[in-house]
């Protein structure tokens, strides 16, 4: 984990010290270098591509301190870059971490931002190994990923008569945030914000589904949304089925939008950051539910109960929208 310049005991160097003994303990096969030098060393298992991916957390943009702990924004920091990686049938490997920290967050809340990013990286099961430290105007976190594959799902190989099918709560996480935003929390709201704040990484159905799966993504932006991508991505067009929707979203998130006074069907389309996975395949994948098919065509669709189809917006988080 590198730095920038010398400071006293209690300055950069020291807390690199307490990062590499909090890091430090966890490795994997392949790590011949980790934390205490100036860059990693990996030896790559043999035969099998790289995967790799990056992604950034800044407050004010993705959080609120308000909204959760510290620890909270250290495993949403780690889980956001980790689903990439599910969402192509990759095993983790190893991570690299970057924190910019404004001069209001200090060792107790820089401790509590890594014992997040560390339960998330046991959790999945890829260690960090490196990264940087530095002061900044606001607090941002950003994590890349190594994963290793044989064959990496993407979201161009979706096939006409494919199945669309879902693995994990969607629409929940949004719900979620939508009830910070509001400022209720409690009660039906629970499961909710809960799942803002802790959303788990479903690497055991990434790889349940890489033998079958002809396209993949996760739901980081929203189902409407990322669906449209991978229908893009593959020429073609995905018909989703309401019914089969509403019925996958489940009791908590029916609960949820009735506190919110929000249609489930809304919540399920737009919201984001629950990091489902969808794929694209002939055939049934263990732990998804089928909510849709794959059409010649292009955009998304929803199929109603009587049949009639209309197309569906993009709704769903922009970084650079309002």
């Amino acid at each position: 984990m590198g730095g920038e310049t010398r400071g006293p005991e209690d300055g950069e160097f020291a807390k690199i010290r307490r990062l590499a003994a909090l890091f430090g303990a966890q490795s994997a096969p392949g790590v011949t270098v980790g934390i205490g030098d100036d860059a990693a060393v990996l030896d790559p298992p043999p035969g099998r591509k790289l995967v790799w991916t990056v992604d950034a957390q800044v407050e004010g943009r993705h959080f609120r301190r308000a909204w959760m702990t510290f620890a909270d924004v250290g495993w949403r920091s780690f889980v956001a870059a980790a689903s990439d990686l599910a969402s192509m049938g990759a095993d983790p490997w190893c991570a690299l971490g970057s924190l910019a920290l404004p001069a209001d967050v200090g060792d107790g809340e820089l401790g509590e931002l890594t014992r997040g990013q560390a339960e998330a990286a046991l959790d999945v099961g890829c260690p960090l190994v490196g990264g940087n430290l530095t002061r900044a105007g606001e607090l941002s976190l950003t994590t890349t990923l190594l994963g290793t594959v044989e064959r990496a799902v993407l979201r161009t190989g979706a096939r006409e008569g494919d199945g669309v099918w879902i693995a994990g709560a969607v629409g929940l996480a949004g719900a979620g945030l939508r009830a910070l935003i509001r400022g209720d929390s409690a009660g039906e709201l629970d499961a909710a914000v809960a799942a803002f704040r802790r959303p788990p990484v479903l690497f055991a159905q990434g790889r349940a589904m890489r033998r079958s799966a002809h396209a993949a993504i996760d739901v980081s932006d929203g189902l409407a949304q990322d669906v449209g991508h991978l229908a893009s991505a593959s020429g073609v067009a995905v018909v989703l089925d309401e019914a089969s929707l509403t019925s996958h979203a489940g009791e908590a998130l029916a609960r949820a939008a009735r506190a919110l006074r929000e249609r489930v069907l809304d919540l399920v389309l737009a919201g984001g950051e629950d990091y489902a996975l969808v794929a694209t395949s002939s055939e049934p994948i263990a732990g998804f539910t089928r909510i849709g098919d794959v059409e010649p065509g292009e955009g998304v669709w929803l199929r109603a109960g009587d049949g009639s189809r209309r197309p569906v917006g993009a709704p769903g988080f922009d970084h650079f929208g309002g």
